[in-house]
Formats: C-alpha cells, structure tokens, sequence
C-alpha cells in the first residue's frame, strides 16, 4: 500500500470574516498561486464535459511561461467526457491526485486511483469518465507536441507512481529523490512531469536557472522557495509558476517531506524567430 500523499481542492468560499490578504502573487518572472484562492468562484468549464469543473493553473502568456497549460479537474459521478481534447497536437498528462476514475485510452480501460500516471500523445483516441459514487480529482497538464523530422511520436502509457522506482540525486544520500515517468534521454518526449521529494531539512543547495519552464504543484509538505530574488512560503496544495531562467531553490521545512509535481519542456531547440511555430 502507498504512503503517498496527494493535496487536492475542494473549492468552496471565505467567509466575509476572513481577511483578504493571502500569499497569491504574479510577477515578471514566477507566479504562485495558493491553495486559498482555489475557490468556486474562479473555476471554468470545458465544452464536452460532463459534470465537471476545473481549476486552470497555467496557460501560455506571452512574454510569460509559453509551452503548456495545467488544470485541475473536478469529475462529479456520473461525469467526464467522450470527447476530451479538440486539439489533434496537443500532448497530455493526466495524474489523478483523489478518487477513481476509467480513463478508455486507444481502446484500452484503465481505472486510475490516487497516484495514477497517464501519458496522451497527440491526436490519441481517449475519454474518461468518472464511474465511481464519489468525485475525482486530476491534474491534466497539456503541450503543442514538437515534432521533429525522423523522431516517432510517443506512445501512449499509463502507470502510478507506487511503480516507480525514485532515482536519487548524487551525494544526498536517498533523501532528494526524483520519479521519472520517461527515460530523460527518449527523444520522443519534449516534455517532462516527474514528482521530487524531499525529505525534511533537505535543500536544492543553488539557485538552478536554466531554459526550462517549470510548473511545480505541492502534493505535499512545506518548504521556503527561492524564487528569483524572493524567499516563498508554500506549501500542499500551492502551485508555482516559473518562467524560464527563473532562479529558483528550496529548504524543506518538515516535519515530514516535501514532494511536488514538476512540468518541464525538454529536448527540443530553441525557436530562432518569435511567434514561430513551437
């Protein structure tokens, strides 16, 4: 059985007793956004689903993070969709944080629970739907696939993440680990969403800057975030934003470990010409 542990929202709306100020932020170079202001009031919904709302964390802004867009969706039973995604090159991840639901995926039925992983290459058959008495919680993080002359697409697959083995970082004896749901070196994927944990008092030991976008989505724990020139509080259920080279570091706080779910856009050339086809 898994000892993980997966934050997820619930919605719902302050009282006129509480005070206004939160730790929500946008700047130039990161936004945070809070598990307090994930309420029912900023919720959207999608054409084609059924009995669901969502929570959009990120999309591409110009001048901002470009390369992908993160939710997180709220099935209802009886809900979800047979016709999920209009866009034939968008690539997805889903990864289900709360609840079960029956992901029909190139014809195949898989039931994921808390933990569970699937990767949707571009213009894959699929839908979802939540059978289940209770709602269901996912993150489904989407990217306009690269395509690159004598690279074959992705396949699709799905796992959870108890069937992952963490790889460690070097000299920290076990305790900053990452799970990696795709080979780093398969060319075939531009883009990478790995869970990091932490275990208490660990830290990123410099301040990382680097092309790569990032959204981190806390599972679990608290730590203070380095995020260019500012130290962040943050902690489950908080989602961070970051453009790229933004300088970004962490101390995990504890008492026990601080995990996050992290997007990344990877192997691919840099666009020589703004505004150019991704």
């Amino acid at each position: 059985m898994s000892n993980n542990h997966y934050y997820a929202p619930r919605g719902g709306h302050p009282s006129q007793h509480e005070l206004l100020t939160d730790r929500a932020m946008f700047t130039d170079a990161y936004a945070v956004i809070p598990k307090g202001v994930m309420r029912d009031i900023v919720t959207s919904h999608l054409p084609f689903w059924d009995n669901t709302r969502l929570w959009v964390l990120a999309r591409p802004l110009s001048g901002f993070a470009e390369t992908f867009s993160q939710y997180i969706v709220e099935v209802s039973p009886g809900g979800g969709s047979d016709k999920p995604e209009q866009d034939p090159n968008a690539e997805a991840v889903l990864f289900v944080v709360e609840g079960e639901v029956e992901l029909t995926l190139q014809g195949t039925v898989h039931r994921l629970q808390p933990g569970g992983y699937a990767f949707i290459p571009p213009a894959a058959d699929w839908r979802l739907r939540n059978n289940s008495d209770q709602a269901v919680r996912f993150h489904w993080i989407r990217k306009d696939y690269q395509a690159v002359e004598g690279v074959p697409y992705p396949e699709a697959f799905v796992t959870n993440e108890q069937d992952i083995e963490p790889i460690p970082m070097p000299d920290t004896d076990g305790r900053w680990v990452t799970s990696r749901f795709v080979d780093m070196s398969d060319m075939r994927h531009d883009m990478h969403v790995n869970i990091v944990t932490f275990e208490p008092g660990c830290v990123i030991p410099f301040a990382e800057t680097h092309v790569m976008e990032h959204g981190l989505y806390v599972l679990e724990g608290k730590a203070v975030y380095r995020l260019n020139q500012d130290w962040v509080e943050v902690e489950a259920g908080d989602f961070m934003w970051l453009r790229a080279f933004c300088p970004q570091a962490c101390y995990a706080g504890g008492p026990g470990r601080f995990r996050y779910l992290l997007y990344k856009d990877v192997n691919r050339h840099m666009n020589l010409r703004l505004n150019a086809p991704r």
